[in-house]
């Protein structure tokens, strides 16, 4: 989840570079605004952009499908305005916060949810884990199919992350795309 940038995020596309792993960031409007070369090179270099919505709300205190569709529409335009093309019709509830309205919502706007199976408390800047213990929290709960939620304004993940990649290649796996893993 890609709200906005302090220096890790450009960090986390050199290393996915460098490692030639792809990955979904799910951003929001903040993100376009205040660094739209940040999202173009995120197209550019093959990563999924999929839609966090415009301001990070609480989905599940919307209770019209209008204003629901707006919330995420703000983004997408804003994307596609600044790209050239559509965002990748995945979503991300903010906080993963969701109900059956929200996501029969999504669904009927033609999104497919996107949820993790693996997340550790690493978004808050002024409280991050240790380099040891992201590594070993990230590397004990990996599994065939794994959706795994970082959010890459963490200091601790931008300097993990090459090791932690390195690492799953070398136990045989490999890095699909949500494409993949929601296609039936």
């Amino acid at each position: 989840d890609a709200g906005y940038e302090n220096g890790n995020v450009a960090n986390i596309l050199d290393v996915m570079k460098e490692e030639n792993v792809t990955g979904a960031f799910f951003i929001l409007s903040n993100l376009i605004e205040r660094d739209p070369e940040l999202v173009c090179r995120m197209v550019n270099e093959g990563h999924t952009v999929a839609n966090h919505t415009s301001s990070h709300t609480d989905m599940t205190r919307v209770d019209d499908i209008e204003q629901f569709k707006a919330e995420l529409d703000r983004l997408n335009e804003k994307y596609t305005a600044l790209t050239g093309k559509e965002m990748a019709r995945f979503y991300r509830p903010p906080e993963g916060r969701f109900d059956e309205r929200s996501l029969s919502y999504a669904q009927r706007l033609g999104y497919k949810t996107v949820f993790w199976s693996f997340a550790y408390a690493d978004w808050d800047n002024a409280k991050q884990p240790s380099e040891e213990y992201a590594m070993k929290k990230i590397l004990d709960n990996i599994h065939p199919g794994a959706v795994v939620l970082l959010h890459p304004t963490s200091e601790t993940n931008a300097k993990i992350l090459g090791r932690v990649i390195r690492s799953l290649k070398d136990e045989g796996y490999r890095f699909g795309t949500l494409a993949e893993l929601t296609s039936k």
